[in-house]
């Protein structure tokens, strides 16, 4: 009797353990999700699922990442296929000042600690981008433009391979049945679908994009051929999603996502997506829409024209606006908002007062983002347009050691210069005044230096066009929450196309960090802005100002005279009380003393001076005899300027 039972047991055995492995078969290859209420997503950052079901990528928090894998990694091959569609919406307080977006990834890890926000993406740091070690893959949803990354606009979709800049990209949008291309706002906080196949066989990569209740449109919005099996090079992946904030307020969300190998991507039920939470000001109820212009209009017919009076005198004193100010549109703020956020321009509020004009901290009323707001006055009617034009150009520059310019708003004859706020304030504080801020250490003030020469750099040859910043000194060098030196105050500055030459001009910057041609041509170049940097080399290593206030002796013949006597690295700054690299000390003050000699062929462009910090060429090879020749002539050039 029990020999008969054995095998009847023994085959319900094994038809549970066969019908177990088609049931984990089956979730190893796909997986659905319609809402993520009591799923088990691996999440870092800010990342996290709110108690409805949606997957908050980011939070609102500025310069913040975060990031959400399916907790088990998939098995990938050489001839391994992938599909993946997911519903995503973004919010940002306005679609034309947005953080930066979003990603979906297939990577093989899933630790992304060392990854930086902001434009990053929480993908890559500042010296990483496109290394094949990354070994990621990506579709990037990005509303924030980088000319860092060559991006197109800041509102477009993305193929990523191991770096930010992207194999192929298109601008946000699909194409209709009639193969018309429709646009799409990722930051319109609509929900909208996006589809990514990648074919193993062929290695034809495809994304498409469309609002929520639409199907996959037929032809994709993007396309590109690309072996995967290069780049990612394990035989498991993990597949999820990374975003980051910027200076500016954004939320990324995923809704619902199904992911499939060597199979299509299984639908999402929309019918059971969480909902996503209601921003900005409360809608209307229909009484009060319907009642409200009603009462409105009987108003207006009493004292409508009071009103009308009111306004145009209000709009005519409280802010110049002209007719070719509309062309820069996003780069204007309005005076309001900037005297609300500054609380009516308090002295409380005041950063710092120099000869161009004073700063005030402030939170803008609306996104709560904190910015400095430069007042100066500007009395020349004529060449308002250019200059304006300038500004707002200016504001297009991207670099990380670059005080980010928002903006610019007129009123009377008042400019007001809108700029991104440095927690940490300006260098020169540091540098002088011990009683409210610490003394820097080596290491920091040689990362200073090398951070200003990288922003110049990019000033002078990599952005689209020629900018001279024409007043670099330690109090318009601002540091951020990590100490890094980020040049700022563009209020002076001037730019040209590469192809032309700067135009003659009068003499603007600060006593002892003018270039001595300036006195004699009355023409800034890149060349008199590295004379600049020269000085201010000198000031940050040595903690002495260009010209003593009391005995009137040169910086520079200073370091000359402590180098004739054989003791150069005693003109280093003595709050260091001896704790510093000698090489680079050395290094600093000769390359200081370089950049600001008295003839102009003889100094070094920015891209030499960063081979030299960057140990990429030896030292300068300079005698202190042949620097010091024309020391008089540079003093009387200064007192003439």
């Amino acid at each position: 009797m029990s020999s008969i039972k054995r095998p009847s047991l023994l085959l319900h055995l094994l038809f549970f353990i066969l019908l177990n492995l088609s049931v984990l078969a089956t979730g190893q290859d796909q997986f659905v999700y319609s809402g993520f209420t009591g799923t088990d997503l691996t999440l870092d950052g800010v990342a996290t699922i709110t108690p409805n079901g949606l997957l908050e990528l980011t939070n609102g928090t500025v310069r913040l990442k975060g990031h959400a894998f399916h907790p088990t990694p998939f098995r990938f091959g050489g001839g391994t296929s992938f599909a993946a569609s997911y519903l995503f919406a973004i919010y940002c307080v306005q679609f034309h000042l947005c953080g930066h977006g979003m990603a979906f990834l297939v990577a093989a890890s899933n630790n992304f600690s060392d990854a930086m926000p902001t434009q990053y993406l929480g993908l890559i740091n500042d010296h990483n981008n496109g290394y094949a070690t990354n070994r990621f893959f990506a579709v990037e949803l990005d509303t924030n433009w980088s000319d860092e990354f060559n991006d197109i606009d800041n509102n477009h979709v993305g193929i990523d391979i191991n770096g930010l800049n992207s194999v192929n990209s298109s601008s946000a949008g699909y194409y209709r049945d009639d193969g018309n291309f429709q646009n799409l706002t990722l930051a319109s906080y609509q929900v909208m679908q996006a589809w990514m196949e990648y074919d193993g066989h062929s290695k034809q990569i495809s994304v498409s994009l469309a609002p929520i209740h639409m199907s996959k449109p037929i032809k994709p919005l993007l396309s590109t051929t690309y072996n995967l099996s290069t780049v990612l090079m394990a035989d498991m992946v993990y597949v999820g999603f990374s975003a980051s904030t910027g200076s500016f307020i954004s939320r990324q969300y995923v809704l619902g996502w199904s992911f499939g190998i060597n199979r299509a991507a299984p639908a999402i039920d929309i019918t059971k997506l969480p909902k996503l939470p209601r921003e900005g000001p409360k809608p209307r109820s229909k009484v009060l829409e319907i009642v409200l212009p009603i009462v409105t209009a009987s108003f207006v017919l009493v004292v409508g024209s009071t009103v009308i009076f009111l306004v145009r005198r209000r709009i005519r004193y409280a802010e110049l606006r002209e007719d070719w100010e509309t062309e820069f549109g996003p780069h204007r703020f309005s005076y309001k908002d900037l005297f609300r956020a500054t609380q009516g321009f308090k002295n409380k509020n005041v950063l710092g007062v120099g000869g161009f004009g004073t700063v005030y901290k402030g939170v803008l009323p609306t996104s709560k983002v904190e910015i400095a707001v430069k007042r100066i006055s500007h009395d020349s009617k004529q060449g308002m347009k250019e200059f304006v034009a300038e500004v707002v150009s200016i504001g297009h520059l991207q670099h990380r050691n670059l005080v980010q310019l928002h903006g610019y708003c007129r009123r009377k004859s008042e400019l007001f210069l809108v700029y991104e706020y440095m927690s940490n304030g300006s260098l020169d504080k540091y540098l002088y005044d011990q009683d409210e801020k610490p003394t820097l250490t080596w290491a920091q003030r040689y990362r200073i230096i090398k951070g200003v020469a990288s922003g110049l750099l990019y000033l002078h040859q990599e952005w689209e066009k020629v900018v001279l910043h024409r007043d670099i000194k330690p109090s318009n060098v601002l540091l951020d929450d990590e100490l890094n030196g980020r040049l700022g105050d563009f209020g002076l500055a001037r730019l040209y196309d590469h192809d032309t030459g700067p135009q003659t001009t009068h003499v603007v910057g600060t006593i002892g960090y003018l270039a001595p041609e300036l006195a004699r041509t009355n023409k800034a170049t890149p060349l008199s802005n590295v004379f600049s940097f020269g000085m201010f080399v000198l000031e940050v290593t040595c903690g002495r100002q260009p010209v003593d206030p009391t005995s009137q002796v040169m910086l520079v013949e200073w370091v000359l005279d402590h180098w004739h006597q054989g003791f150069l690295t005693d003109a280093v700054d003595n709050k260091l009380q001896g704790a510093y690299d000698v090489d680079e000390a050395c290094l600093a003050l000769k390359l200081g003393l370089l950049c600001s000699h008295p003839l102009i062929n003889l100094r070094p462009n920015m891209r030499q001076v960063m081979e030299y910090l960057n140990g990429d060429m030896p030292p300068p090879d300079l005698n202190p005899t042949r620097m010091s020749f024309n020391i008089i002539s540079l003093m009387q050039n200064k007192v003439l300027i």
